[in-house]
């Protein structure tokens, strides 16, 4: 395993965030792609430009399976593109395929929240289907303990998303020596 990981931070060139919904993917992101002069990605928001729809919709649509075929298609695209950091969806780690490509692609972060946290940032926001339900709390917990484990095999990197100061935690992407590294490789890659 960690010859695997040797062997794709020499080639990787672009950052890709998993975690749960909620987690900061999309904060923490944008951050650091501006921090690292690289693009910044919303693999959610890219889904809903190209289909035209909103992840509801598809979901409503197509269900959770429609989704997860479309979502893992683009993100077999989305993972060869250099210079990036990819926010990716909270579910994009279910398909194995999916893991692969990631961890195999790019320098994978996951940020951890507890089910708390995530509750706490999503409980007014209706556009999440899989939190549709009675209780929202007690479905993250069972989002959370289906997916941990996923995130963590999946994961290069991992970090407690703090909902107190993205830019410290973006400080501290920055400093990783993993991070820098890939930094240092995508730019001299570009400029040979």
């Amino acid at each position: 395993m960690r010859l695997r990981y040797a062997a794709a931070m020499q080639t990787a060139r672009s950052i890709f965030l998993v975690g749960m919904m909620g987690a900061g993917k999309t904060t923490i992101g944008r951050s650091l792609a501006e921090a690292v002069g690289f693009e910044f990605v919303d693999a959610d928001r890219e889904l809903e430009s190209r289909s035209g729809v909103s992840i509801p919709t598809i979901f409503e649509i197509e269900g959770e399976a429609g989704f997860r075929r479309r979502e893992s298609a683009l993100l077999d695209e989305l993972t060869m593109r250099p210079r990036q950091v990819l926010a990716t969806g909270g579910g994009a780690i279910l398909d194995r395929l999916t893991r692969q490509r990631l961890r195999e692609r790019g320098l994978v972060i996951y940020l951890r929240a507890t089910a708390e946290e995530v509750h706490r940032r999503t409980r007014r926001d209706k556009s999440r289907p899989l939190l549709r339900t009675e209780n929202p709390r007690e479905r993250i917990e069972q989002l959370l303990a289906e997916r941990e484990p996923l995130y963590e095999e999946v994961a290069h990197i991992t970090m407690v998303s703090a909902a107190s100061n993205p830019k410290k935690l973006v400080q501290r992407l920055v400093a990783h020596p993993d991070v820098s590294a890939l930094v240092q490789r995508a730019l001299q890659t570009d400029a040979g």
